[in-house]
């Protein structure tokens, strides 16, 4: 069991608006993040991958398979947005909106909400010893990268890169389930899982660039909102972008050549929806700052949707032109 420091038990009381609230349900269950749910899309492309390379996998308990897995991926996710709740209040009333949130507003039990923490996590593990041992061990490792993000002494979120690194795991993690969803004969290939991972370093660093901006434009107090950004300034997370995202590409370019090219053609709209999710950051209190209402933006969401049938449509359709347009020109050996 993990409990409130003392010096952290007196930031949440100093963090309490001056009209002290009661702890409510409602308060509860906001702390759950029902609404980022939707984050957990990113299972499905490693259901969509196992079976369009894997032709071994059977698909006679998949549909069952996949709404458990689902469920399970939510309820663990819910359990890691608790405690990020909780570590967080005594920063968050540094932030002009997070301060509202429900802990720091008095509006939740903290040592109830410990409890709503443990509990998620036996129900999602619960939920995924359903579906296979496998995938109930991968969301194991995603709880507890939670725990190495949110907790001392580790609390990975404090320093930089590695606060984006270590947040950007649960990506391939989420990857992982969806494969093991569909198969636990196999695993990914190793090239598609370190580009997923880069591409979650891409997404999370272009969230702290337009963070950082917001404070330096306005209150000056990123530095007690983000420990972190006491390191960072535009220019350091604007190069950490770029390398985040070229990674991404070239690994992802190597497990095209390695296993289907024919995924080469949804290369210009995977770079468009890269070009269009930076331009978003320099707005004022950009929507990447708030990923769970990204679906907002309708251009962004068009080029995603078709981008995705795209890929789920050239996984499964062979083309083999492809093959001798990229035929080697001269002999490799």
């Amino acid at each position: 069991m993990v409990y409130l420091r003392r010096s952290d038990a007196l930031a949440l009381v100093e963090a309490a608006p001056a009209r002290a609230q009661h702890p409510t349900l409602r308060a509860h269950l906001r702390i759950l993040r029902v609404d980022h749910w939707f984050k957990n899309v990113f299972v499905l492309p490693g259901v969509v991958v196992a079976l369009g390379i894997d032709p071994d996998v059977r698909t006679a308990a998949l549909p069952w398979h996949l709404v458990v897995g689902l469920a399970a991926t939510c309820v663990i996710a819910s359990s890691n947005y608790v405690i990020n709740e909780l570590r967080d209040a005594p920063f968050d009333v540094h932030h002009p909106v997070k301060r509202h949130r429900p802990v720091p507003s008095g509006a939740v039990n903290v040592g109830l909400a410990y409890v709503q923490w443990l509990a998620l996590m036996v129900a999602g593990l619960g939920l995924g010893l359903l579906v296979s041992p496998v995938v109930a061990a991968t969301l194991a490792a995603l709880w507890l990268m939670g725990c190495v993000y949110n907790l001392p002494p580790l609390r990975s979120k404090d320093l930089p890169y590695v606060d984006v690194i270590s947040e950007a795991v649960n990506n391939p993690l989420r990857m992982l389930v969806g494969w093991f969803i569909v198969t636990s004969a196999s695993v990914p290939p190793a090239s598609l899982l370190l580009s997923y991972w880069m591409i979650g370093c891409y997404l999370m660093a272009i969230k702290r660039f337009a963070e950082y901006r917001d404070f330096s434009e306005s209150s000056g107090q990123a530095e007690l909102y983000r420990k972190s950004f006491s390191h960072y300034n535009d220019r350091r997370l604007l190069v950490s972008v770029m390398f985040y995202g070229a990674s991404a590409t070239l690994f992802f370019g190597a497990f095209i050549i390695r296993y289907r090219l024919e995924l080469i053609g949804t290369s210009p709209l995977v770079a468009l929806i890269m070009a269009m999710y930076l331009n978003l950051a320099f707005r004022p209190h950009s929507p990447v700052e708030h990923p769970e209402k990204l679906y907002r933006e309708r251009r962004l969401m068009l080029v995603v949707v078709a981008c995705a049938a795209l890929m789920t449509t050239l996984l499964f359709v062979d083309l083999p032109f492809l093959h001798d347009v990229f035929e080697p020109s001269v002999d490799p050996n």
